[in-house]
């Protein structure tokens, strides 16, 4: 994907509105930008954008690292060892974030410039002459599946976020102030709603969205929403008419890319690399040894669970996490959508059912349990159920970004994790960044 990022970038990241919002940079418009009229003249040039919006996902700041290991450093699977020395993940870990982070500002930067990204193309494409309305409605149907997913992804950490459904070059239009949570949920689910509807069942490779990424994705926020109903109804289409199945064992999943259990992936390889296992990795392996997993994790992990040795791995220091352990190379797909979640999803909306079966949540939670190589679950009351689907979801998706949101949106954060003593805290802090470029901008709550 990235050898036609280079391209993009010109046309996109340098006008961006959010790529480094307090640089000077944002002062003028770049001099050697190219306009979204030279970059889209025919149908190739879309197809670029869109690759170019896929390889958005690549950045450091998002799927390639930040991202994903923020959520389960601020929560309890991560922690930032005593002798790691960048001070912005201490400051996840220990629940004291100030709007100065850097690594928050990266996140935020990487997302908003991933639906910009999406939103350059989105403008161009119902006009675009030499494609079919079939080929416009399938590449929208792309498009769309990204800006809803990174919308997701920066309302979990942010809260309330401004929508942006056209793309911003420039300096022109920076100061759009914070849409309710409703407003961004509705957003959310009418792109995935077109996606879904617009997208093959079945993608070329899983590095590019189908009907079923659109809806296991809309499983998800409709859980997160807590519109049970429909997440339960999302998660069942995805498990009874995707055609994903169960790899035999947990270890396989992580070692094969494009397996037939994963529904969505973002492409890395070795030009182009994650560097999750490299900051992950102790220093004594040449890693950064920036994060190593929570001891509660590894306690937490019945003994014969086999989930535990493909997740994390002991060394002669300390323990580490291992699901992306290529760390020379960087070059594993990081998985955002599997099969699994869709069990979990399934089993926690009709937990939540007034008329729930408690025998189909004991079933689905089964699924993963019995995989893992552990008994059939002992919680036979919906409560209990609950809980045990919170554990699962811990241990199944450990170092997989999930631990904190799951947390948040369960309103257990406060109840779990000890740094975290106020309910402000749920929220990362709007970067100060953002607040100084951005006039209408508010900040979180708890934040100055």
């Amino acid at each position: 994907m990235k050898r036609v990022y280079k391209y993009f970038y010109q046309l996109i990241v340098l006008s961006s509105l959010v790529i480094m919002p307090a640089c000077n940079t944002l002062d003028v418009d770049p001099a050697d930008k190219i306009t979204a009229e030279q970059a889209f003249k025919n149908k190739a040039g879309i197809e670029k954008g869109i690759l170019g919006s896929y390889s958005e996902l690549q950045s450091f700041g998002y799927y390639g690292r930040s991202y994903l290991i923020a959520s389960d450093m601020a929560a309890d699977n991560l922690v930032h060892p005593t002798d790691a020395t960048q001070v912005d993940y201490a400051e996840i870990d220990n629940n004291t974030l100030l709007s100065e982070n850097g690594v928050v500002e990266n996140i935020w930067a990487s997302i908003y410039s991933a639906i910009n990204v999406a939103n350059s193309v989105i403008d161009k494409v119902p006009g675009m002459a030499g494609m079919t309305d079939d080929e416009k409605a399938a590449a929208l149907g792309e498009l769309y599946f990204l800006r809803g997913l990174n919308h997701f992804n920066l309302m979990n950490y942010f809260g309330a976020i401004p929508v942006k459904t056209t793309a911003t070059v420039g300096t022109k239009n920076l100061d759009v102030p914070r849409n309710t949570t409703t407003e961004v949920f509705t957003q959310i689910i009418t792109d995935l709603k077109y996606a879904e509807a617009h997208l093959p069942a079945s993608a070329s490779t899983k590095t590019r969205a189908s009907k079923y990424a659109a809806t296991a994705l809309l499983a998800r926020v409709y859980l997160y929403q807590k519109n049970y109903a429909l997440a339960y109804e999302k998660a069942n289409d995805v498990i009874t008419k995707g055609g994903y199945t169960f790899l035999p064992s947990f270890a396989q999943v992580f070692a094969t890319e494009g397996s037939p259990e994963t529904i969505f992936e973002v492409e890395f390889d070795a030009k182009n690399r994650n560097r999750v296992a490299e900051f992950n990795f102790p220093k004594v392996m040449n890693g950064k040894g920036e994060a190593k997993p929570d001891p509660t994790l590894v306690t937490a992990y019945e003994v014969t669970d086999k989930r535990l040795v493909s997740s994390i791995a002991d060394s002669v220091t300390y323990n580490y996490a291992q699901k992306y352990k290529d760390m020379s190379l960087g070059d594993k797909n990081i998985i955002v959508l599997r099969l699994a979640e869709m069990y979990l999803i399934r089993a926690e909306a009709e937990a939540h059912s007034a008329t729930g079966v408690i025998s189909n949540v004991q079933d689905d939670i089964n699924k993963i349990r019995n995989r893992a190589g552990l008994a059939n679950t002992d919680a036979a009351t919906m409560p209990d159920l609950l809980l045990a689907i919170e554990k699962e979801r811990r241990l199944e998706f450990a170092f997989e970004g999930h631990r904190w949101f799951d947390l948040v949106r369960t309103n257990r954060a406060l109840d779990l994790l000890p740094n975290v003593t106020k309910s402000y805290k749920m929220l990362f802090p709007i970067p100060l960044s953002e607040i100084n470029a951005n006039s209408k901008m508010k900040q979180n709550p708890g934040y100055n």
